[in-house]
């Protein structure tokens, strides 16, 4: 059950008329109060003998009689609009059931506390049926304002409590950093212009990419203009921008004016002071990114999360989900066809994951940024898919460490997006693995090749031989120790550094795990004789002088 408080100005006049009208697209059926401040206001939908014009002026005169007696002193905002909207899979309720829920919510926000015969004036609105509409007014019948602090927060508890008490939905609880959700207006008006999804939806999803991918705040107003993306910028005196609207053309108000939305009404973190900071990361500052294969680059990147989580402060590991959410933006635009929905679909669920009320650190997040934009703009070369599967892999594995981050932290809704993410993502690297490991498989080195292999894998990690040996990957995870061979490499040598990189002790297919890590570094360029001499010789430091010996001793 989703409670919705907008306020505003004025009389209650044009919300009457709205909520006992037929709507933006004749989506209200049957309009009728269910409740009321008294439980005998007028009420325009049952009052058949009667103009309901005539009725809904005698609805908002009394609604706004409280309001009136202040004159000039009346509060500046004076209107408290509640939507309380069930989920599509609940029970239809009845009018009676939605008159308790009424009560319980402008009870807990202070609008009219239980038994307050004095509280404020307000009527609750059915047209359709799933939900209501609760419009008051802010002013008591006594001519005190209600106390009403945060009742934002307050009516979200109590609808987490209807929705138990009802056997409705259960809605994880927030803790105010989600993104604002499209209004039953937007959902209709994107029904009738044809729309998939809301303009909402579109702006933030195309907002959030601009900013994944761009290096710069130029790059990002340039990216937005060339996805469709209307920007106008709020300035202050100084002339420099403070804030930016945006919108989509097309999506006109009744006047044929653009729909502006603002960046933090899109989602908190879309605000231009919050775009300026993550695109600080990315600026052109010296970092540590050697020259090479972008795939991998980015894979290593990602498969440090996990580490972040567990061993780094929150604000680090709160900073890499925000790289991950980022990377996972990106990802549908370098993606085969066939895979572009469901890691759309991954990164929006996503979405909601990469907010807290941690501030992220992101001063840990440039090579993977840089290097997934390096693969947005450059489109590198993945000749079988390898690169994106391996890539796949290691989001699974950061996206799983992600739900454990968030659920000990109690962040439920963050930790059910995450959940969601990580189906959508499982399906996605299905379709793709799948066809590169049958590849790999197909070009398994011989029988004698593959035992020699077993018995390096037995030494090296006797715990998961057994396992790894038994899995379908197996052949595909020989094929990738002979090409390293083939390429220079000993096998034994590139079996022990993929081991050294990460546990296999929390990988879902530790031979899926192994051929990804093989392959990039199969990949690299093989040590020359002297490093091999080297590695297999260590020089042993000198041996320190006894601390007791002073240095002008040593010096003699």
């Amino acid at each position: 059950m989703i409670p919705k408080i907008i306020t505003g100005k004025g009389s209650t006049r044009r919300l009457i008329a709205y909520l006992f009208g037929k709507g933006d697209a004749n989506e209200h059926v049957d309009p009728h109060l269910v409740a009321s401040w008294n439980d005998f206001a007028p009420d325009p939908g049952r009052s058949p003998h009667r103009d309901p014009k005539q009725v809904e002026k005698q609805l908002f005169t009394q609604l706004d009689q409280p309001v009136a007696m202040l004159g000039r002193r009346a509060p500046q905002t004076t209107v408290w609009h509640c939507p309380v909207r069930a989920a599509p899979e609940d029970p239809i309720l009845s009018d009676a059931q939605w008159a308790e829920i009424a009560r319980r919510i402008v009870a807990a926000a202070g609008i009219a506390p239980a038994g307050d015969t004095e509280a404020c004036r307000w009527v609750a609105v059915r047209h359709a049926d799933d939900h209501i509409h609760i419009a008051a007014t802010l002013v008591r019948q006594d001519g005190r304002r209600p106390r009403r602090d945060f009742d934002i927060r307050a009516v979200q508890r109590e609808a987490r409590q209807i929705e138990v008490d009802y056997g409705l939905r259960r809605l994880k609880p927030g803790d105010g950093t989600a993104a604002k959700r499209p209004t039953s207006k937007e959902h209709f008006k994107a029904k009738r212009l044809g729309q998939e999804a809301t303009t909402r939806d579109v702006l933030r999803q195309r907002v959030r990419r601009a900013v994944a991918a761009a290096v710069d705040e130029a790059e990002f107003f340039a990216l937005l203009d060339a996805t469709g993306v209307t920007v106008r910028l709020k300035r202050g005196p100084s002339g420099d921008a403070l804030g930016c609207n945006f919108a989509l053309p097309g999506d006109t108000n009744d006047k044929g004016e653009p729909v502006f939305y603002t960046g933090s009404t899109l989602a908190p973190d879309l605000s231009l002071p919050q775009i300026r900071r993550r695109l600080a990361t990315t600026s052109p500052e010296p970092v540590a990114v050697r020259p090479g294969n972008p795939w991998h680059q980015a894979t290593a990147a990602i498969e440090r999360i996990p580490h972040h989580l567990t061993h780094g402060d929150d604000s680090t590991a709160q900073g890499q989900l925000v790289a991950l959410g980022a990377a996972l933006d990106l990802l549908p635009v370098t993606a085969p066809a066939a895979l572009k929905a469901k890691l759309e679909q991954a990164a929006a669920v996503f979405e909601r994951a990469t907010r807290s009320r941690i501030t992220a650190d992101l001063d840990s997040t440039r090579v993977l940024r840089r290097s997934v934009q390096t693969i947005w703009r450059d489109r590198p070369q993945d000749r079988d898919g390898a690169g994106f599967a391996m890539l796949l892999d290691a989001a699974l594995t950061a996206v799983a460490f992600a739900i454990h981050w968030h659920r000990i932290r109690q962040h439920a809704q963050q930790e059910a997006a995450t959940e969601q993410a990580l189906f959508h993502l499982q399906v996605a690297y299905a379709q793709v693995a799948g066809p590169v490991l049958v590849g790999l498989a197909s070009r398994a080195p011989s029988p004698q090749t593959k035992r020699r292999f077993a018995h390096h894998l037995q030494q090296a990690v006797p715990e998961h031989a057994e396992r790894i040996l038994a899995d379908s990957a197996w052949d595909a995870l020989a094929t990738v120790l002979a090409e390293a061979e083939s390429a220079g490499h000993k096998a034994a040598i590139v079996l022990d550094q993929a081991l050294g990189q990460r546990t296999l002790d929390d990988a879902r297919s530790p031979a899926r795990a192994l051929t990804w890590r093989i392959r990039r570094l199969g990949e690299r360029r093989p040590p020359s004789p002297r490093a091999e001499a080297a590695r297999a010789h260590p020089v042993q430091p000198a041996a320190a002088a006894p601390p007791s010996q002073p240095q002008s001793a040593r010096q003699r």
